[in-house]
């Protein structure tokens, strides 16, 4: 749970177990509420716009029709 905490990746930790996989790992670990809190803290609101990349006017889609 320390190193899961610390911010050490899921799949080292069940490397460094000596776990075939991590389903084998993830018995053992259980989320405490602080890293759900901080999870959580990560979301973004539903309100807010999305960063995502959205093409204005199908300027790239006629680029492509174009090729």
């Amino acid at each position: 749970m320390h190193l899961l905490q610390s911010g050490v990746a899921f799949n080292v930790i069940a490397l460094w177990l000596g776990h075939e996989s991590t389903t084998t790992t993830h018995r053992y670990v259980e989320a405490d509420l602080a890293m759900k809190n901080k999870a959580l803290a990560r979301l973004q609101s539903p309100g807010e716009p999305s960063y995502r990349y959205q093409p204005d006017d199908d300027a790239l889609l006629q680029f492509l029709q174009a090729l």
